[in-house]
């Protein structure tokens, strides 16, 4: 999983989202972005975009924690 950036709405909100809804996020795609494995981070890049294809470069590959596999 790759997170760009976080956001608190209200259930009621979620709930009235539909098809097209945008959500703000609190960065850009300017910002890094982390790279989760089993939700924990693993890696952190940045978005790149090139016409209408989106990747995500690894920049840095973060310590394992001890005792992880």
């Amino acid at each position: 999983m790759v997170v760009l950036g976080t956001t608190t709405m209200p259930i009621h909100q979620v709930l009235r989202l539909s098809r097209g809804a945008i959500i703000e996020l609190d960065s850009t795609e300017a910002d890094e972005v982390k790279v989760l494995a089993n939700n924990l981070p693993v890696a952190s890049g940045v978005v790149l975009v090139d016409r209408n294809r989106i990747a995500v470069e690894v920049k840095q590959m973060l310590p394992r924690s001890p005792g992880s596999r």
